[in-house]
């Protein structure tokens, strides 16, 4: 379903919104975002707000719009946008949050917002040391999902050749994983460019309706598959990642099966529910993987 302008909205989702905002001047509808059927920066009575609404309040994506609106309040308001209200109207779930000015980051090399994202997703993980809510267990869901084993089950003709030699060994190495992200601290799971925004020196992140309860090492473990997605060699992107607490406590071992789980979620996804940004995730997240089973002893 393409994305709603606010003139395409129903009326009764405007005058929904118009009641908590007073009058819309201006909406500017964002160049990404795959998740919302309506997204957009409004000018408004009462000020500038980001604006994202689902027109099936009740199915699946109305279900992570209202966790995304759940978790919000325990969230580090430092780094992340406060959400300011929500409603619903004519089949429809708004969220209203604090309007968060900015840029899409750049991850690759040397780039300039490198440190802003260290610095965010450090104070992120931090902030959610002793935050307490609700959630998805992640752990639950890479058990239900079992991408290597459904992959060594049903093995595509195209899949990587040293993987189909090796599924065994890569069906051990994700059970290993969903063990090690079991845990009660409320991750992202999804960091990437278009959920950092850079402004003034600083970086917010947006979009948490996949958050989980998970090993708070599976941020950094997401986020070295984009650096390298970017452009990054796997090493260098280790090596940034060991800037941030919750990578350096992780031991080795883990580590290696977390980039194996993520590589194989990548090559099922890619095949299951292909969209055109995954074939590049599913590479990064082979090189990666492939670097840490080279790298081990």
């Amino acid at each position: 379903m393409p994305r709603s302008t606010w003139d395409e909205l129903p009326a009764m989702v405007r005058a929904a919104i118009e009641h908590e905002t007073g009058d819309v001047h201006e909406a500017v509808l964002p160049s990404a975002g795959r998740n919302s059927d309506f997204s957009a920066t409004l000018d408004t009575a009462s000020g500038t707000i980001f604006c994202k609404g689902i027109a099936d309040a009740d199915g699946k994506r109305g279900r992570m719009h209202r966790h995304e609106a759940a978790v919000n309040p325990v969230l580090p308001k430092s780094v992340t946008p406060r959400l300011l209200w929500h409603t619903e109207a004519d089949g429809w779930l708004l969220l209203g949050f604090e309007h968060s000015p900015g840029r899409h980051v750049d991850l690759s090399p040397n780039s300039p917002d490198l440190d802003a994202v260290r610095d965010a997703v450090t104070t992120m993980a931090d902030g959610l040391k002793t935050a307490s809510v609700e959630a998805p267990i992640l752990a639950e869901q890479w058990a239900r999902l079992a991408a290597w084993r459904r992959l060594a089950k049903d093995t595509p003709s195209d899949l990587d050749p040293w993987a189909r030699d090796h599924l065994d060994q890569l069906t051990t190495w994700e059970a290993a994983a969903i063990e090690f992200v079991a845990g009660n601290t409320l991750a992202h799971t999804d960091l990437h460019a278009l959920n950092l925004l850079a402004h003034d020196g600083k970086v917010r992140i947006v979009d948490w309706a996949w958050s989980r309860h998970a090993n708070a090492a599976v941020d950094p473990g997401f986020l070295i598959t984009r650096l390298i997605e970017a452009g990054h060699d796997p090493a260098d992107a280790e090596a940034w990642a060991e800037q941030l607490p919750t990578w350096r406590q992780a031991p080795a071992e883990p580590r290696t099966a977390l980039a194996v789980a993520i590589w194989g979620i990548w090559e099922y996804l890619e095949r299951h529910q292909p969209l055109a940004h995954r074939p590049a995730l599913t590479a990064a997240a082979r090189a990666w993987a492939h670097h840490r089973l080279a790298s081990r002893p």
